[in-house]
């Protein structure tokens, strides 16, 4: 099942399955690829869901409690882990994240990889992943929404 919900940073469409959240696709919304189900506006994982990111959006919410079932592969689970341990307001460069794991700055890339591949973003903070040097890198919504991400959050600490 999936709902769409409006936000700060576009629509976002979530997707549950097994009473899990699955997937939060950025606008404009892939046509293939993950599958969706019917629409169900009022499921409550679901409803729930769209509560939650409206708290993280008005300031209210700084860690996120959902079920999550994220599909990937062992390393990228392990990524994926670790980016939930980058607390709000926070940022960590992709080698701290390889350090976290237990590996060298040589796994940077392979971090990286992992974290353009997470299926939940926001709830999972891969917006909260930068280069070493400070600077916004990639991120799968585009790096104005990852930028708009990190100020709300910044915001909030003043």
């Amino acid at each position: 099942m999936w709902t769409v919900m409006e936000s700060p940073i576009g629509d976002l469409r979530i997707v549950e399955q097994h009473g899990a959240i699955t997937a939060i696709e950025f606008s404009p919304f892939r046509s293939e690829g993950r599958p969706l189900g019917a629409r169900s506006d009022d499921d409550p994982v679901l409803a729930e869901t769209v509560r939650q990111l409206r708290a993280y959006f008005d300031r209210d919410l700084k860690e996120f409690d959902l079920p999550l079932a994220p599909v990937g592969t062992d390393f990228q689970q392990r990524v994926w882990t670790q980016l939930v341990g980058v607390g709000w307001g926070e940022t960590a460069s992709y080698g701290e994240i390889a350090h976290r794991l237990g590996m060298t700055n040589a796994a940077s890339r392979a971090v990286g990889l992992a974290n353009g591949r997470n299926p939940i973003p926001i709830v999972i903070p891969c917006h909260r992943v930068i280069g070493a040097n400070g600077t916004l890198t990639g991120y799968a919504g585009g790096l104005e929404r990852k930028q708009l991400l990190l100020e709300l959050e910044q915001d909030a600490l003043f």
